[in-house]
């Protein structure tokens, strides 16, 4: 996968996640914008959530990593946006999955269900897998609403 400035965002339920993230990707030397939350204070995912989303399509970010409690509601703002292939994952092998057949652009991270270790493992595996293409990339392209 090229990256470019990786983006981040989340919700105050996945706000110390999103700390630990931003930590990883320091350690692996990643540039990464955050667009918010910025506290644990209450908010409102789809606000966050559209941010990176706008960000990705801009070409400002790619890819991109979200969070929040369940990592559904998140998930569910990305998706609206045509340019997005946003996956939950609290697994490697679903990550894995999401960048081979997928070629997924955003990772969702559930912030209340999955651990710092895991989320390490589960990211690794998503920046290390490559889209396969073929008979996958028919599929996405049968995704966008004309």
């Amino acid at each position: 996968m090229e990256i470019k400035t990786i983006g981040i965002a989340s919700d105050h339920a996945a706000f110390a996640l999103k700390q630990f993230v931003k930590k990883y990707l320091e350690e692996k030397g990643l540039p990464y914008k955050d667009y918010g939350t910025y506290t644990e204070d209450s908010c409102n995912y789809a606000e966050y959530g559209h941010k990176l989303a706008e960000g990705i399509e801009r070409g400002e970010v790619y890819p991109g990593i979200a969070m929040c409690g369940s990592g559904e509601g998140i998930s569910m703002t990305l998706n609206k946006h045509q340019g997005i292939r946003a996956g939950l994952c609290w697994r490697e092998d679903i990550a894995h999955l999401i960048r081979q057949h997928n070629d997924a652009n955003v990772i969702v991270l559930p912030g209340r269900f999955i651990d710092e270790d895991t989320a390490r493992r589960v990211l690794d595996e998503f920046f290390a897998t490559d889209f396969e293409g073929g008979r996958h990339q028919v599929r996405i392209d049968a995704i966008p609403l004309k």
